[in-house]
């Protein structure tokens, strides 16, 4: 009777073990390229990290790595627990005093030459994400997931992702083509900012059956005469919202601007807000961005 016992007691170690050994993140260790080019060593799963970047912050947490976040950069309020971590500053204005407390494992940030050269000289190691378009979001979320041991969740999100860019773009295929203006800023309304080639919102206009008038622009954040936007005479005008959920000029100070209140797009009441972080934050609501994008320039296909 003890063998018996003992022979099952034996058994349920295994099992729990095995389970145990189920329950592991996945992890490789070994030398991944980021965004940059660069091969960086991960030989264990870090534990304490920091994120120089709004959108880099999105996808840690949205990978379950809230807990290991011990600092983010300035304007990270995405997700809520997220505003609770300390600030190390911006990529373009950091606080190395206060990155260099926290002690972190890993690092992962925008592109600056600045700060990524102050982290190389300090030997922290650190990987650069910052993707060109939508495809390099899913390769980066991927990759965050790999060095993080979050394999698993990364694959859920880029499969959910990709269910939604599907979703659109099956929608919007052979919809007529709508002309487009998107409003950055335009706190000189004769001289608004816009989204050109080369930027998330150019690519969302497009993937959500639009025309962007300014998709000759010279760059990818550029400044459009009002001269052209007549010219161009776009079938809508989206605005983005900043902090705190208002553009930086009211739709209803179009309406009362001598050249803007007699556009087509706003005499018609095609004027259409959107909020800004969605569109231009390379992290995973990017997708939700382009479904807001969709509805806005086709809300005929959503009914």
């Amino acid at each position: 009777m003890k063998f018996k016992l003992l022979g099952v007691f034996v058994i349920l170690l295994s099992l729990l073990a095995g389970m145990a050994i189920g329950c592991q993140a996945e992890f490789t260790p070994g030398t991944y390229t980021d965004d940059a080019g660069r091969g960086v060593d991960i030989d264990e799963i870090p534990q304490k990290i920091v994120s120089f970047g709004p959108s880099i912050t999105e996808i840690l947490f949205a990978l379950g790595l809230g807990e290991k976040v011990v600092g983010v950069s300035d304007f990270s309020d995405y997700p809520e627990a997220a505003q609770s971590k300390p600030s190390v500053g911006s990529a373009y204005a950091p606080s190395i005093e206060k990155l260099v407390a926290l002690e972190p494992d890993l690092v992962f940030t925008l592109e600056h030459k600045q700060l990524n050269s102050e982290l190389e000289a300090l030997g922290i190691t650190f990987i650069i994400i910052d993707p060109k378009d939508i495809e390099g979001i899913l390769r980066d979320i991927e990759l965050v997931g790999m060095v993080t041991g979050t394999e698993d969740e990364a694959e859920e999100l880029i499969e959910s992702m990709e269910e939604t860019i599907d979703y659109v773009l099956d929608l919007v295929e052979g919809a007529p083509k709508v002309s487009v203006f998107y409003i950055i800023d335009a706190t000189d309304p004769t001289l608004p900012w816009t989204a050109g080639p080369g930027s998330f919102i150019d690519a969302l206009i497009t993937m959500a059956g639009g025309e962007n008038i300014a998709a000759e622009a010279t760059e990818a954040w550029a400044p459009f005469s009002i001269e052209e936007i007549v010219s161009s005479d776009p079938d809508l005008i989206i605005m983005q919202t900043m902090t705190g959920g208002v553009p930086t000029v009211s739709i209803e100070t179009l309406e009362e601007h001598p050249i803007w209140g007699e556009m087509r797009a706003v005499t018609q009441g095609n004027v259409f807000l959107i909020d800004g972080d969605l569109v231009s934050r390379s992290g995973p609501r990017i997708v939700q961005g382009l479904e807001e994008m969709a509805r806005i320039i086709h809300p005929e296909l959503f009914e």
